[in-house]
This record gives structure tokens, C-alpha cells and sequence, in this order.
């Protein structure tokens, strides 16, 4: 694979976080960071119209320094807060802070592409490529800034957030230390801004949904407690278990095989409805069951569930044979549409990109990561110096490898020991000791990066109440808003969420 799919990879952080990883970063030192100065701040203001009013706002983008034991500031994050101007009581306003993934990823990605009050204008009709500059940025009408004050979160370690001389990028890259530094971030905003006593919500995408799940749990421990009225899991990843993944990617790659006509439609009567309930039955009561029976499992009943298989995904019989039915993400990139000299998308399976050759096991590239990537680069950092006027002359980290390879995870929703992140068991947890905490969840069917069916099968563990999960589903892939309908459709599904 090519150094820039394997950033992608590492920055969406879809391979298991493992205590082995940890082990072997250990001994790795970091050099120190930069001498800290004057924190950055950079005020401005603005209008925009949504859903037939005009908002006016406050735009602070600010450096927020924290120290150490020794009261030397040890890391900065960087934010970008839309306050709607003219609010008597702000108990009556709900603020939202919102935050990418990766480990690794800035905020850019649904600040510019869907619920920031200016965003890149990309969507499209359909799968297509970014192309070439200019990426015109305009007003947003479907932003959430008319029902919520917006809180952008760049990480330590993204954007311009930085770890500093006197701090150490291992006391904020983990799961539970960076929902704890984000936490603390948190905290302070609401005390800063004087917004204890708001409605609050946090929003993550990709990676940002397990932070979000983190998040959860660590803002409600303790006697200093924040909490929740709501969190938003767009493209949702939160139990890491290669298993639960791989029977929860089923569904999607039968969706990426309808979508490219490798599927007898007519067998399910031209319905993708009813053809995804059966996929989704098929991977729960009969691959699960068969992947773990492994070579137990009887050749005849082999045979049949392999037969299976290739109706729902348009894959051979003798390909999932030879494969043994483990087909992981980058094998179904490659083998889709081989006969046709083609890859599929991993974030989103509709894209296809030219392949150079037609005999490896894996592809070069992502397609739906190149066909979208320098147009929010691009609008981003021209948003921020002529919008904005941030006048910072390090580069904006967008995707930063640092933070996903030294990563630390929780095993088993932190029980210790060799193992696999789940932040479900802590968002059950904090869900049950705040009866008010909704859970929205928004997924893509043709999402390889963080598959739909895997996000709810984790999310039906005992001790999540699932009467207070609302589910979204869109025909588009990991970021749905690249899909000009779908765009729509998630502002709408936002706005009504946070207006329950």
C-alpha cells in the first residue's frame, strides 16, 4: 500500500488498538515540544442564514493552554467557538462541542462539511472526485448553529493543538487519556464561558465516536461531573473486537455488491431494504456461527453458506473458498471489481479508482480517500487565513500519523491486560446514571472505514438502554455529507435530535 492510504488507515484508526502496540511504543522517546509563549487568539464576527433566520455570531479561535504539577503549561488545544449573538439566558441554549477522529484527525472534516456555519462546497449528486482548486466556501444553511452554540475541538496533536516543552504527548495519547485531556478541555470552556448550566452535546465522526463513547464516561466520573444531554456517533466505531468486525461488515460489502450490480436485485425483488434485513440475518445466524466453527465446520455446510455468501456480495464462490470467507476490507477493495481492472472505496464502496495491476491481494489507494481529501485541506486553511485572519505559520496538522501510532487502548472497556478497545461498557454506564442521555446513530451503508451493522451490534450489549438510541441510515458512505440529499438528510436528523 501506498504511505498515504496507510496514513489514512492509521488516522481513521479501524485496525484493533492493542496493549501490544503499547508495549512496543514504550521505549520510543519524543523530543520535546516547542517553548510554550502567549496562547493565540483570534476574534472576528459573522452572519449566516439557516432555516429561514438570520444568526449572528461571535467567532473566537483561541490556543487553551494546560499545565502540569508544576504549573508550567505542558500542551495547548486549539478550538474554534460560534457563539450566536443576542442570547439572554444561555441555559435555554444548548452548545455542542464537536471533534473528528482518526487518532490523529483535526476537526475540519465536520466543521467545513456539514455543521460549521460555513462550510466547502463539495456535495455532490453522486460519487465524483474533488479535482482541482477553487473549492468555493460558502454560508451553510443546513449548519447547527441555529439551535446550538458550536464548540470545534482540534486534539492534541491536530491541527495547531500541540504538546509543549515541559509536557509528554504519552499523557494525551489513549483512549483514556485523550478523553480526559479533552475533558479538561471541556470543563474549562464551560467555566470560561460561563455555560455550566447549558444543554450540551458532544458530536464525534470515525474515531471521534470512540471518544465520544470515552468522553462520556469520563465526563460523568467523579463529583465534578458534566452532564450530557446528548451525543451524536457519525460513522460510528466503538467496540474493536476483529470478529464483531468482521461479521458487522457483512451487510455493507452486500450493499457495495448491489450498488455495483454484482447482486441478482431481482432475487429480493429490486427491494435493498428487505435484501439488508436478510443480510444482516444471514451474518449473525449463519457466518458468524460458521466463521467460528473454522475447519470444524462440515464441507457440505461450507459449501452452502460460501454459496450464500457470493448471492449477497457478487464475490465467487471460488474466491471465498480459497479466502476461507475471511474477507477483510482491503482484500473486497481489491477483489470487487477485478475483472473490470477496478477498486472500491474503503470510506465509501461507490468510489472507484483505476488499478495498476490486477493481481495483488490489496490496492494501492483508497479512492474515496483521494477524491475528497484537498478540497477540505485546501478550503480549510483558506478559510482560516482570509475568514478567519489566524495568522499561525505552522502547518495546520490535518491527518498526523503521530498520534494513531503511539496510540494506548483500553482493553475490554478497561478491565487490563492483552486485549481490544470496546468504550461501550462506559457509555452504557454513563447513559444509566443520566436518564436524559440520548444516543444518535448515523451511518453510511457503503462505509468499509467504520461499518454500520458493527456499530449497532455493539451498542446491543447489555447495559446500553436502547429506547434512548435513535438510529439514522444514509445512502452514502462515512462522510454522508459529501451526498447533497444526504447532507440534508444528516443536518435534519441533527436538528431534530437536539430539538427532542
Amino acid at each position: 500500500m501506498s504511505m498515504k492510504i496507510r496514513s489514512l488507515i492509521a488516522a481513521f484508526a479501524i485496525s484493533t488498538l492493542s496493549t501490544t502496540a503499547i508495549a512496543q511504543d514504550a521505549t520510543t522517546e519524543e523530543p520535546a515540544g516547542p517553548p510554550a509563549g502567549e496562547p493565540a487568539v483570534f476574534t472576528s464576527e459573522d452572519s449566516v442564514r439557516i432555516n429561514g433566520q438570520t444568526i449572528n455570531y461571535d467567532v473566537t479561535a483561541k490556543e487553551t493552554y494546560f499545565f502540569n504539577e508544576k504549573d508550567a503549561p505542558d500542551a495547548s488545544i486549539f478550538s474554534f467557538t460560534y457563539l450566536k449573538k443576542g442570547v439572554a439566558d444561555p441555559t435555554t441554549r444548548p452548545v455542542m462541542f464537536v471533534f473528528n477522529g482518526g487518532p490523529g484527525s483535526a476537526s475540519l472534516w465536520l466543521h467545513m462539511g456539514v455543521i460549521g456555519p460555513k462550510i466547502v462546497d463539495v456535495a455532490t449528486d453522486g460519487p465524483q472526485d474533488d479535482g482541482a482548486p477553487p473549492y468555493p466556501i460558502i454560508d451553510n444553511p443546513h449548519s447547527m448553529l441555529d439551535v446550538a452554540d458550536l464548540v470545534f475541538i482540534d486534539p492534541i496533536g491536530t491541527g495547531y493543538s500541540r504538546v509543549l516543552e515541559d509536557g509528554d504527548a504519552a499523557d494525551h495519547w489513549g483512549v483514556e487519556e485523550d478523553a480526559q485531556s479533552v475533558g479538561n478541555f471541556i470543563r474549562r470552556w464551560l467555566t470560561e464561558n460561563k455555560r455550566w448550566g447549558s444543554p450540551k452535546y458532544i458530536a464525534g465522526e470515525s474515531y471521534g465516536t470512540t471518544r465520544a463513547a470515552a468522553l462520556a464516561e469520563e465526563l460523568n466520573s467523579g463529583y465534578n461531573d458534566v452532564a450530557l444531554n446528548g451525543i451524536l456517533l457519525i460513522s460510528a466505531i466503538l467496540d474493536f473486537d476483529t470478529f464483531l468486525e468482521q461479521v458487522g461488515l457483512f451487510p455493507t460489502h452486500a450493499a457495495i455488491g448491489w450498488y455495483h450490480n454484482k447482486v441478482d436485485r431481482s432475487a429480493w425483488n429490486n427491494d435493498f431494504d428487505a435484501f439488508q434485513a436478510e443480510a444482516r440475518t444471514f451474518a449473525t445466524d449463519t457466518l458468524a456461527p460458521a466463521l467460528l466453527k473454522g475447519q470444524g465446520l462440515p464441507a457440505e455446510e461450507k459449501s452452502a453458506v460460501i454459496s450464500r455468501y457470493s448471492d449477497f456480495t457478487g464475490l465467487s464462490e471460488d474466491y471465498l473458498n480459497r479466502a476461507n470467507m475471511s474477507v477483510d476490507v482491503g482484500r473486497f477493495m481489491k477483489e470487487l471489481l477485478r475483472d473490470q481492472g477496478l477498486s472500491v472505496g474503503r470510506y465509501d464502496g461507490r468510489y472507484t479508482g483505476v488499478e495498476e495491476e490486477g493481481v495483488g491481494e490489496y490496492t494501492w489507494d483508497d479512492p474515496s480517500g483521494y477524491a475528497m481529501d484537498s478540497a477540505f485541506t485546501g478550503a480549510m486553511n483558506d478559510y482560516m487565513t482570509r475568514f478567519l485572519n489566524i495568522d499561525i505559520p505552522r502547518p495546520y496538522e490535518v491527518l498526523s500519523f503521530g498520534p494513531g501510532s503511539k496510540w494506548k487502548s483500553v482493553s475490554g472497556g478497561g478491565s487490563g491486560g492483552p486485549g481490544f478497545t470496546n468504550v461501550v461498557p462506559g457509555l452504557g454506564e454513563a447513559m444509566r446514571q443520566n436518564k436524559d442521555l440520548r444516543v444518535l446513530l448515523a451511518g453510511g451503508w457503503f462505509d468499509q472505514a467504520t461499518p454500520l451493522f458493527s456499530a449497532e451490534l455493539s451498542l446491543q450489549a447489555y447495559g446500553v438502554p436502547q429506547d434512548r438510541i435513535v438510529k439514522a441510515y444514509y445512502d452514502a458512505g462515512h462522510m454522508m455529507y459529501l451526498e447533497r440529499s444526504e447532507l440534508e438528510k444528516l443536518s435534519e436528523d441533527m436538528h431534530d435530535f437536539v430539538a427532542q
